[in-house]
């Protein structure tokens, strides 16, 4: 990893959606989507955030980046604070930092080739000076994702779904950017060409000394490609941990429940699955006390009464459980 500088810090991060009805469209609750949540990621390494659909992981990566404004809290990019800035340095943040969406289908528009689908940021950032130089640029980018010049000319709907993933990291590698929010790269794809994927940006990340959040709900996956891991639930982080440490002593019953239901493909593997009862609560009007406590095998009477606190517990490991008090 490199060296040990903060590259990105959130404080208390909080993203709340108005809920209206009546006539007159009047608010009458919030999604509490992301709730008070704190974490950094130092220059290089990739924090992986997991948790179920819903839980706000998506919503925490696009309010980073300011492409849904955050109802409280800060978020600093190498010492600058990101929600104070103007409509023209955010725009100059914007190069810093980039994004990979979940669908490749879908966010590729299907009207550009793919010479300007990976152009058009050097475009807005006036980082070519004529349009030899920028088929030059598009091509150098291009073949670091396994491309080749001759897919320039295409069009998105050519492509097979890893292939337009590919060409989604290209255009976020377009403008040089130090941190990437990968926001469930692999998903939508087959298992082996996620694998594919996931190798491709683990060879960016040396080749270019890239800082990744890598966002996913397969644990496997994040484990592969991650330094840090953090469990998120219902809008809130409950645990944050090297991903060894994790694996091995996972602290938070949410946590432990996530990490029994991986598969092994061993069918003499014994193992004891932790089988959460009830659906995920609604954010719109969470339980009370520790979010978890209605499923949790190990709720105690505290746990509906106070919020647990997100501490340390040991070198690096950070969880919100109130067992461990």
């Amino acid at each position: 990893m490199a060296a040990e500088k903060k590259l990105l810090e959130i404080k208390n991060l909080k993203k709340y959606f108005p809920v209206k009805a009546g006539v007159f469209r009047k608010t009458v609750g919030y999604v509490k989507a992301v709730d008070d949540i704190s974490f950094t990621i130092k220059k290089g390494e990739t924090l992986g955030l997991v948790g179920e659909s819903g839980c706000g992981k998506s919503t925490t990566g696009r309010t980073i980046l300011r492409l849904l404004e955050a109802s409280s809290g800060e978020i600093w990019f190498e010492g600058k604070d990101v929600l104070s800035l103007g409509k023209q340095d955010l725009r100059s943040m914007r190069k810093e930092m980039q994004i990979i969406f979940q669908d490749p289908y879908a966010s590729l528009n299907p009207r550009m080739t793919v010479a300007d689908i990976v152009g058009e940021p050097l475009d807005i950032h006036n980082l070519v000076s004529n349009r030899k130089e920028r088929k030059e640029k598009v091509e150098e980018i291009l073949t670091s994702v396994g491309l080749g010049k001759e897919h320039m000319k295409r069009y998105p709907h050519e492509f097979s779904g890893g292939q337009r993933q590919r060409i989604g990291v290209a255009r976020a590698l377009a403008v040089d950017p130090k941190l990437i929010i990968a926001d469930e790269p692999v998903s939508a794809l087959d298992v082996s060409i996620q694998a594919q994927v996931i190798n491709l940006m683990q060879d960016l990340q040396n080749e270019f000394g890239l800082t990744y959040l890598f966002i996913a709900h397969d644990l496997s996956v994040v484990k592969h490609i991650s330094d840090r891991i953090a469990v998120m639930y219902l809008g809130k982080i409950v645990e944050l941990a090297d991903k060894k440490d994790l694996f091995a002593n996972p602290l938070h019953p949410y946590t432990q429940s996530l990490l029994s239901a991986i598969p092994i493909a061993d069918p003499t593997y014994d193992k004891d699955r932790i089988i959460l009862e009830g659906d995920v609560p609604s954010p719109v009007d969470p339980p009370s006390g520790c979010r978890f406590h209605p499923r949790c095998p190990k709720a105690m009477d505290i746990c509906s009464k106070k919020i647990p606190e997100f501490k340390e517990h040991k070198d690096g490991h950070f969880s919100a459980c109130h067992l461990l008090d």
